[in-house]
């Protein structure tokens, strides 16, 4: 049997792997299901069709799996989805998807979310990010593996920020934020490349060097996105270990939707 506290309401139908633990007063849901060591702490709410992981560490006063705040929602069976090692900790609010896109939320693993942060309907959010306190998605917003988002940043609905990018204290992010790139100001504006970052995760010199070579196509060398692009293209093959790097910011300047930060 999972170790729920006395005063917790856990449903019947809520499946919990047995090493799961309840603080008390938490309310977990009917449609939920919690996956192996993972700890939910007092007076959390787990409510609607949520799948957590293994491993992930909820902290008190947590809402994860409300509906969403999209007022065109329905009551649609949809979920919210997320993985494994993930700390998710005080007052933060985690919510359904909507019927607009596939009808889910998704969080992935290792991720470490601070207190109050909001991540609203259809949101992606990858692996191994930061989100600091009071940071806040809108609906729709994608975050790349890797990335950092400051305190009190919100996200504009459909925005996508680029896997290692870095979006400083107090962000009002409209646009999309390229792959690799330092982000902060109000209005937002590209300030270099994440290479604190980019150490931190062992890019090796010749990798950096390249992901330098794109920034300043972008945003030093007057040309406009889509010479920059031409241009990045032609980077492919003068550093193998960085066709990745490339690659992905290629895929990145493609998808974008809103137009990026520049």
């Amino acid at each position: 049997m999972a170790k729920i506290h006395a005063t917790a309401i856990v449903d019947p139908a809520a499946e919990l792997d047995a090493s799961v633990t309840v603080g008390p007063y938490a309310v977990i849901g009917p449609d939920v299901r919690i996956g192996a060591g993972t700890s939910v702490g007092p007076h959390t709410v787990i409510e609607g069709r949520t799948t957590i992981g293994c491993d992930n560490r909820i902290f008190q006063f947590a809402s994860i799996g409300a509906i969403s705040q999209d007022m065109s929602y329905g009551g649609e069976p949809t979920q919210l989805v997320i993985g494994d090692r993930n700390t998710i900790r005080e007052f933060c609010t985690l919510n359904l998807g909507t019927m607009k896109e596939e009808g889910v939320t998704r969080i992935g693993s290792d991720n470490w979310i601070m207190a109050y942060v909001h991540v609203a309907h259809d949101c992606r959010v990858g692996n191994h990010i930061v989100m600091a306190n009071n940071a806040t998605l809108a609906g729709h917003v994608h975050v790349g593996d890797w990335a950092v988002i400051g305190g009190l940043t919100g996200v504009h609905q459909f925005v996508h920020i680029g896997a290692h990018a870095m979006v400083g204290f107090q962000g009002h992010v409209a646009q999309d934020v390229p792959p690799y790139m330092t982000v902060d100001g109000n209005p937002l504006a590209v300030r270099a490349v994440n290479l604190t970052g980019l150490k931190r995760r062992g890019f090796s010199n010749e990798r950096m060097g390249v992901i330098r070579q794109m920034h300043k196509l972008i945003y030093r060398d007057s040309l406009t996105l889509e010479q920059a692009t031409a241009a990045i293209g032609a980077l492919k093959g003068s550093q193998p270990d960085a066709d990745t790097d490339v690659e992905a910011m290629l895929d990145f300047l493609a998808g974008a939707k809103r137009g990026i930060v520049r």
